[in-house]
C-alpha cells in the first residue's frame, strides 16, 4: 500500500506518519521509485502501537522509542518489553520527606514480602505508591493501610487476569499494546466498578 493508504488503514494522518518516521518510530517502506515507497501490514501495526503507547499511555517520544527498540531485538523478553512500557506510563508523585518515605517504604516491601513480590525501589509505581501511603496519613486515614493486603490480594487477582488475557494477543507488539491500553483504560474500568460495587455493599450493611 502507499502512503496514503497507510493513512486511511490506520487512521493517523500523512504529517504524522512522515514526524514518526522522522523520529525513528516507524521504519520506512519498501522504495518502489525515487519518491514512492510501499508499505505493508507490519507498518499498519506499528502505527497503532505507537498511537497507543502516545496517546492512550501518555509515554513521551523518547520512552516509545526504547519500547520498539526492544520490541526489535529479539533477545528482549516480553516480561522486560512490558516493564519498559509500563514504567514509562505516567505515575501521580508527591513530595515527601524522607522519613515519610521510610515509613511508607517499609510498609510496601513489608506488604510485597508476605505476598513474593519484588520491589524495585525509585521505580515510578513504588514511589507512585509510597506517596499515596504518605497522603493517607497525612490526612489522617491509616485505616485504609489496615486493608492494605486486602487490596494487594485484589490487584493480584486482576493482574493475572490482564496478562492471561493479552498473552492471547500473540504478536509482541499487540501483546504490549493491549497492555498498555489495558491498564491505563483498566484503570477507569476498575474504578467504575469499585463505585457500583460500593453501591451494593453500602446498601446491604447500612440501609435501613
Amino acid at each position: 500500500m502507499r502512503m496514503a493508504e497507510l493513512s486511511r488503514e490506520s487512521g493517523v494522518p500523512v504529517a504524522t506518519i512522515k514526524y514518526y518516521q522522522r523520529e525513528g518510530l516507524l521504519p520506512p517502506g519498501e522504495l518502489t521509485s525515487p519518491n514512492q515507497a510501499r508499505y505493508g501490514a507490519a507498518h499498519v501495526r506499528r502505527l497503532k502501537l505507537v498511537r497507543a503507547l502516545l496517546e492512550i499511555g501518555g509515554l513521551s517520544i523518547a520512552a516509545v522509542g526504547e519500547v520498539l527498540a526492544a520490541i526489535d531485538e529479539p533477545a528482549t523478553s516480553t516480561h522486560d518489553i512490558l516493564g519498559l512500557a509500563q514504567h514509562g506510563l505516567p505515575a501521580a508523585t508527591q513530595e515527601v520527606t524522607d522519613e515519610e518515605r521510610a515509613w511508607a517504604m517499609g510498609r510496601i516491601e513489608a506488604m510485597a514480602g508476605r505476598r513474593g513480590w519484588e520491589v524495585h525501589a525509585g521505580s515510578p509505581v513504588v514511589e507512585s505508591l509510597a506517596g499515596v501511603l504518605c497522603a493517607l496519613r497525612q490526612v489522617g486515614h491509616e485505616w485504609v493501610l489496615d486493608e492494605l493486603d486486602t487490596y494487594a490480594a485484589a490487584a493480584d487477582t486482576v493482574a493475572e487476569a490482564d496478562v492471561t488475557a493479552v498473552a492471547k494477543l500473540g504478536a509482541t507488539e499487540a501483546v504490549v499494546e493491549g497492555a498498555v491500553v489495558g491498564t491505563v483504560l483498566g484503570d477507569a474500568l476498575l474504578a467504575a466498578l469499585r463505585r457500583m460495587a460500593h453501591a451494593q455493599v453500602s446498601r446491604r450493611q447500612f440501609s435501613v
